[in-house]
């Protein structure tokens, strides 16, 4: 899977084992780090190649990888390749959770990324993983003797609009036959090396599942079970994968992605499955969160690294319990404070809230949307990435934040974070809309760098505002969800996406039906109305319309269903064009919940 909102985890080339040695923390650039003067991404880096008849190399790397640390302990140390650099390369240094247009423009080729480039910043070559330092010092050479881009650059792909902008149904039957040809029957999941909890997956599993599919609930189930060893039994959280094809060889970094949204899926899954085992998972995620990767403040950080020394193996440093690990230390947190994490930890928070009632969970979500509101808003209702900000704005940030806005209004029903979430969508119609899709980021005045769509955060953004134009009824939210979908149906990049369809068939899916409609009709300081509304979060599959109308507060903002003002509180289960009678108890409610498929029957 390929993730942030989000493709997060790099594939990584291991090609021989290597000694345990210490790094620094590094941030955009570190300086004349290693004997290499490494350079923050800028346009300056490209004149001054030119002026100075260089070339550029761009290392992309993550705060938390291991290999990262390796290479910049094994490889940026031998003294050829640093040689080589420093005649002959103007460095560029990247951390990609602060660069999420760099980010996913390189996510493909892990982290780290290496990409050379001429001084008119043409790509002559891009390598993924690690690089020793032999490897590394001869394309070095290679590129100084023949500056020509070599066979790892090819043509990007061209892009065409959908023809009846979306899926047709060939192309859905092929994905849907390859996701399901592709899994593991005999460890769950899906890939031969790396084992994670993909959510896209699972959410489409667990859902196709509640509608009927038994083969896709005995995946969802397997795969749940089977990434268990994934959750850190001592403190908490969810390491990103695991090697070796099997649950037991993590590599040990959290970072915020994998939390937020497993914690989402564990949620969904102890709903749809009627299993409440699935909130422990969940559970276990949201207690690291706040104790490691809460800000004082209430925001949150953005990952842990997978080392205590870096480039160090920690597996018998995280076989330790707390006070072993404590007395070793601690692996460093990246403190940075930016929207996007929180848009995901707050989305997240509210999946949980809504299936577990736990009111401080609750309570964290809206503290930490209060303080990006604070400390993050652009005007126009967008969000930039951290304090300050080297280029973007970010579409990554603002699609987050609306998501999570949206997300807290299902939860509280509070019409404020809906109103949030469509100024949220207002801001990404503005300023992202490209030709087909929404580009990553706004393009920089006179850069040689046009960011372009990316596929996880189109898919992301077709469900949100899909999902918002039924809440809003504003056409203009289901446009935007149909011009990214005009996007993701590409032909160009249906093809890339191999097994990895789970999360554009959930777009499709939503698209093409009606959520379930689950509405609650009563004052909101009436506990009946209050019990409902609970059981109403309790029982709805994920992407249900969730709303609760309290006369008193005038019209819902889609006003499409004339609900009755009656002396009692009642539910109304709606789906298929029609709805249930008034459900005046939660067992009855309940009950109806409970019936898979068609609940508005």
């Amino acid at each position: 899977m390929k993730t942030v909102l989000f493709r997060v985890f790099g594939l990584l080339m291991i090609f021989f084992e290597v000694a345990p040695l210490n790094v620094g923390a590094v941030d955009e650039a570190k300086g004349d780090a290693n004997g290499i003067d490494w350079q923050p991404w800028s346009e300056a880096a490209f004149v001054r190649a030119k002026t100075e008849k260089k070339l550029v190399l761009l290392d992309v790397e993550a705060v938390w990888c291991h290999w990262c640390h390796v290479m910049d302990e094994i490889t940026y140390r031998d003294p050829v390749v640093v040689k080589l650099i420093r005649e002959q390369y103007i460095a560029v240094r990247v951390d990609q959770d602060a660069r999420p247009d760099i980010s996913n423009r390189y996510e493909d080729y892990g982290w780290p990324a290496t990409v050379v480039f001429d001084a008119n910043a043409r790509e002559l070559a891009k390598r993924q993983g690690y690089l020793p330092p032999k490897p590394m010092a001869g394309m070095l050479q290679a590129f100084v003797d023949d500056p020509t881009p070599g066979p790892s650059v090819q043509p990007e792909p061209v892009l065409a609009p959908a023809p009846a902008g979306g899926l047709v149904d060939e192309q859905r039957v092929a994905m849907r036959t390859a996701f399901v040809d592709a899994y593991d029957s005999q460890r769950g999941g899906w890939g031969d090396v790396h084992k994670y909890l993909n959510w896209d997956a699972l959410e489409y599993c667990l859902t196709e599942g509640a509608k009927g599919d038994a083969r896709m609930e005995a995946m969802a189930a397997q795969t749940l079970s089977a990434g268990l060893p994934l959750i850190d039994p001592v403190w908490g959280g969810v390491y990103q994968y695991s090697t070796d094809g099997d649950w037991v060889h993590p590599h040990f970094e959290k970072i915020m992605p994998f939390q937020a949204e497993n914690m989402r899926i564990f949620a969904a899954a102890a709903t749809l499955r009627h299993e409440p085992k699935w909130l422990e998972p969940a559970r276990k995620i949201h207690g690291y969160l706040r104790d490691f990767l809460t800000a004082p403040e209430g925001a949150f950080y953005v990952s842990q690294d997978a080392d205590l020394v870096d480039g160090e193996h920690s597996a018998e440093y995280f076989a330790l319990d707390d006070a072993g690990r404590r007395a070793r230390g601690v692996p460093r947190v990246d403190r940075h404070l930016y929207a996007r994490e929180n848009g995901l930890a707050i989305t997240g928070l509210a999946s949980l809230y809504a299936a577990d009632g736990d009111a401080t969970v609750l309570t964290e979500a809206r503290r930490a949307a209060e303080w990006v509101l604070a400390h993050r808003a652009l005007e126009g209702g967008g969000f930039r990435h951290g304090e300050q900000d080297a280029a973007g704005p970010y579409l990554a940030d603002t699609l987050a934040m609306g998501r999570a806005f949206l997300a807290l209004y299902v939860v509280t029903a509070e019409r404020p974070w809906l109103a949030r979430a469509e100024a949220a969508a207002q801001f990404i119609d503005t300023k992202f809309r490209a030709p087909i899709g929404f580009a990553t980021a706004v393009a920089a005045p006179g850069s040689a760098f046009v960011p372009g769509p990316e596929v996880d955060e189109n898919i992301a953004l077709t469900r949100f505002t899909n999902l918002l134009g039924q809440y809003s009824g504003r056409e203009t939210d289901r446009k935007m969800a149909e011009h990214a979908m005009q996007y993701l149906a590409s032909p160009s990049v249906v093809a890339q996406q191999g097994y990895g369809t789970s999360g554009l068939l959930l777009a499709d899916r939503e698209m093409r039906s009606d959520p379930a409609h689950l509405t609650v009709v009563g004052r909101k300081d009436d506990p009946a109305a209050q019990a409902l509304f609970t059981a109403v979060l309790r029982g709805a599959p994920p992407s249900s319309r969730i709303e609760w109308l309290d006369m008193r507060d005038g019209p819902l903002p889609c006003n499409d269903v004339p609900f009755p003002d009656l002396p009692q509180a009642a539910a109304f289960v709606c789906a298929n064009g029609s709805c249930s009678l008034p459900l005046t108890s939660v067992e009855k409610l309940v009950a109806r919940l409970g019936r898979r498929p068609g609940i508005g029957k």
